[in-house]
């Protein structure tokens, strides 16, 4: 049967005008949710705001010279896009492992991965934009002890191998 990009079982009773597509203004974004110290995030996407079912979005400020408290989030996977500022990224069981983000770039953090994210410039503000793989933010806040000085890592593209 030929596509004909029309699919009626799946429009609503009423159309899409409420329940297709939604546009949420940046300064509507809402704080109350899980937050770690050293950072503000706050929800653009999730089930209460925009109904969405399997991913969260969101922005994440983090101020000049301020860093975050060491903290996983489950089983959900995350990505971060740096819009602005320069991000340090640290992660493992004792934060022994370092890398450097700045605008244009993306952060991938897997399920359970402990990570501490730090505004490396003590100048400007490091915004973010976050998201990640369930309708639910989670955030497990850690007690880690860190090494003193974390061992860096260059991104390596496993699909183009050096």
């Amino acid at each position: 049967m030929p596509h004909d990009g029309h699919h009626s079982h799946d429009v609503p009773p009423n159309g899409w005008k409420h329940t297709g597509v939604r546009v949420i203004p940046g300064n509507s974004l809402d704080p109350n949710t899980a937050q770690t110290p050293g950072m503000n995030r706050a929800a653009a996407i999730n089930a209460a705001r925009a109904g969405a079912q399997k991913i969260w979005a969101g922005t994440v400020d983090i101020h000049a010279g301020a860093k975050t408290g060491a903290h996983h989030h489950g089983a959900l996977e995350s990505v971060i896009y740096v819009v602005s500022g320069k991000a340090r990224m640290r992660w493992g069981e004792k934060l022994e492992f370092v890398a450097e983000a700045g605008p244009g770039d993306f952060i991938f953090v897997p399920p359970y991965v402990p990570h501490q994210e730090i505004n490396a410039s003590d100048a400007e503000t490091l915004s973010c934009v976050l998201v990640r793989s369930d309708n639910e933010s989670v955030v497990v806040n850690l007690d880690i002890e860190p090494v003193e000085k974390p061992e860096g890592v260059l991104w390596v593209d496993p699909i183009h191998k050096a």
